[in-house]
């Protein structure tokens, strides 16, 4: 079945303060986001018409601006959520995912970004599991990338900026091309990290162990699941995980707003069960977004 491509639907995207045709939702050849990768970008999900910590969402795009120096003083966070619940209701969603963007545009080109000038734009639309769910129930498999990601000093890794996610889309196809469903990507130093854009989690004799999050993006959903954990009796422990202790755990996860909670089958040779704290946390998850 042919995937209907994503510029030639029907529906309303808001951009810029008001809400346009679909398929009229452009920009120019010369954006400076094109040519340098100075776009910021958020991925929520709506369940029964409400969008999951959608507040959570607009604060952070507002830090990730802030980070790599885009002027967002024409936005305000009320503004920015209320048009989120405009263009779900413009497209008759009620269970969809958003993408909300701030970029600089085609004012001036070149390095400099002292002449840009930040543009927003607002997109929904019906998309349900981010992993085919017929191979997310017996877990994902995942291929650990030779790309490692950077120093906190080396790029802006707290900024959900679009030009951290290169690597993870270049990473991502060297796997799926040897018949892996992702990658696990290590940090700079050779310690695990998280996957193309999802983060990690072992759980290892009862306790849930994930990587420190100061070399890549804390997730909102990473966050959310380790509070419903912690709320279980859950031990979770942050630290820096070494690749050979991927030995030693019983299961493995997953966490984004797209991919939600996904269990791991499979990391290179190893393979792994999808086990009962996985499932509690895959159906605490799904009781708190519908709910």
């Amino acid at each position: 079945m042919a995937i209907q491509p994503y510029h030639d639907r029907d529906g309303f995207i808001y951009m810029d303060g008001q809400l346009v045709p679909w398929r009229d939702a452009k920009v120019h050849y010369l954006t400076h986001a094109l040519h340098y990768g100075t776009c910021v970008f958020e991925g929520e999900r709506a369940y029964n018409g409400k969008i999951f910590k959608s507040k959570d969402h607009t604060q952070r795009l507002f830090r990730s601006a802030e980070i790599i120096r885009m002027d967002m003083s024409a936005f305000d966070a009320d503004t920015i959520n209320a048009a989120k619940e405009e263009v779900l209701k413009a497209n008759n969603l009620t269970n969809a995912y958003i993408r909300v963007a701030a970029w600089r545009g085609s004012e001036q080109m070149g390095i400099d970004i002292s002449k840009t000038v930040t543009h927003l734009a607002i997109a929904a639309w019906d998309w349900g599991k981010y992993f085919d769910p017929s191979v997310a129930e017996k877990g994902i498999s995942l291929m650990t990338s030779p790309w490692v990601r950077p120093a906190p000093n080396m790029a802006p890794i707290h900024s959900k900026a679009a030009s951290n996610y290169n690597m993870g889309c270049i990473a991502k196809s060297e796997a799926t091309d040897k018949g892996f469903t992702d990658v696990l990507i290590n940090d700079f130093e050779g310690n695990l990290a998280e996957c193309s854009g999802a983060n990690l989690f072992l759980v290892i004799d009862g306790a849930i162990h994930t990587p420190t999050a100061d070399r890549f993006l804390n997730g909102i959903t990473r966050q959310t699941v380790m509070q419903l954990a912690q709320d279980m009796g859950i031990n979770v422990i942050e630290r820096r995980i070494k690749p050979e202790e991927l030995d030693h755990a019983q299961e493995v996860f997953v966490t984004g707003s797209a991919a939600e909670v996904t269990p791991i089958g499979r990391i290179d040779e190893r393979h792994y069960d999808v086990g009962p704290i996985t499932k509690k946390l895959m159906d605490a998850y799904s009781a708190l977004v519908h709910g």
